[in-house]
């Protein structure tokens, strides 16, 4: 989970100092495909609270959403349908979702860790 972090944290730093801008044509697609590599990163992250983390699972699922949420929402453009409203929508809600049991994970063992040290041994 530490190559993890250590790995968002440097794509924070890369993508802050990198000079490339987008077009405003294609910042859509590329907003699409940062919302559903977030919600693969939070997904990733709940279910190492989990104890049911697997590394292929994530890849897949980090590059795949990403890779249909923008051909989605290139397709649907072209088609003049705002198919990138329904991409928003289903990450958005599974990334509130995954905030709110990784929350609440993390509560409970805060809890338990709190417990465990007031027993008396």
């Amino acid at each position: 989970m530490i190559i993890a972090i250590i790995g968002i944290i440097l794509g924070i730093i890369i993508g802050l100092y990198l000079p490339f801008e987008f077009t405003t044509i294609s910042s859509l697609y590329v907003s699409v495909g940062i919302l559903a590599a977030i919600d693969s990163i939070l997904g990733a992250l709940r279910a190492s609270f989990e104890n049911r983390f697997d590394g292929i699972v994530f890849l897949t699922g980090f590059f795949i959403n990403a890779l249909v949420a923008i051909a989605l929402s290139y397709i649907g453009d072209k088609l003049g349908v705002p198919i990138y409203y329904a991409a928003i929508f289903v990450f958005g809600t599974r990334m509130f979702n995954n905030i709110g049991i990784i929350r609440n994970e993390s509560i409970d063992k805060i809890r338990e860790k709190n417990k465990n040290k007031s027993k008396p041994q």
